[in-house]
């Protein structure tokens, strides 16, 4: 049987992990970018469909293009985090099955069906967001996950050249400032929204 990861681990990913408001100047590097993808290229996703896609807002043109899409509360966040990174979902995700899932033709399913397609695309996608949380944090990054957003204005600036891909939702990315986080909020005990069938 595999042996539990180190408790420290274990806290870094959830019990002290945090969304974060606000990051120190430190900066992120694009070699910690492709790390968090490596990491999170790893995590499942249905017939290995890896419908995510990314774009890393790392210049201030770039960081000033997404905040136009975003509320007043969360254009700031974006603006001063280090990278912001825009968690989209390819719905023609199948495409690409004959090289991610070559043993027997997945793309056959989804030919035809663009519902299914979009269910699946949002699902696994969603997924490969929560890798990413995941990723960064054992990397010793921090993340700000957020809607907030106007989704048509954001496929409009980063998704126009593909128009299969859309908006699933955004982060910022840095080194977390902890003044600028709130105290935990509830999270329920297992009988709350747990039963055992």
């Amino acid at each position: 049987m595999r042996a539990s990861i180190d408790p420290a681990a274990i806290d870094a990913l959830f019990r002290q992990g945090r969304t974060y408001n606000g990051f120190t100047d430190e900066p992120v590097s694009q070699a910690d970018l492709h790390a968090i993808w490596d990491l999170m290229k790893m995590g499942p996703t249905s017939a290995n469909q890896l419908p995510a896609r990314l774009v890393w807002c790392v210049s201030d043109e770039a960081k000033a293009k997404l905040a136009e899409c975003c509320s007043a509360q969360n254009a700031p966040k974006i603006l001063k985090a280090p990278v912001s990174v825009v968690i989209g979902m390819d719905n023609d995700f199948h495409e690409y099955l004959p090289e991610l899932f070559p043993h027997v033709d997945a793309k056959a399913w989804f030919d035809g069906n663009a519902e299914l397609r979009q269910v699946s695309a949002f699902r696994n996608s969603s997924l490969q967001g929560a890798y990413l949380i995941i990723a960064a944090r054992a990397l010793g990054l921090d993340t700000g996950p957020m809607s907030g957003f106007d989704g048509g204005k954001v496929d409009a600036a980063f998704f126009h050249e593909t128009p299969a891909v859309h908006v699933n939702f955004i982060a910022t990315l840095g080194h977390g400032d902890p003044a600028t986080i709130y105290d935990r909020l509830p999270r329920p005990g297992f009988e709350k929204f747990n039963r055992i069938a």
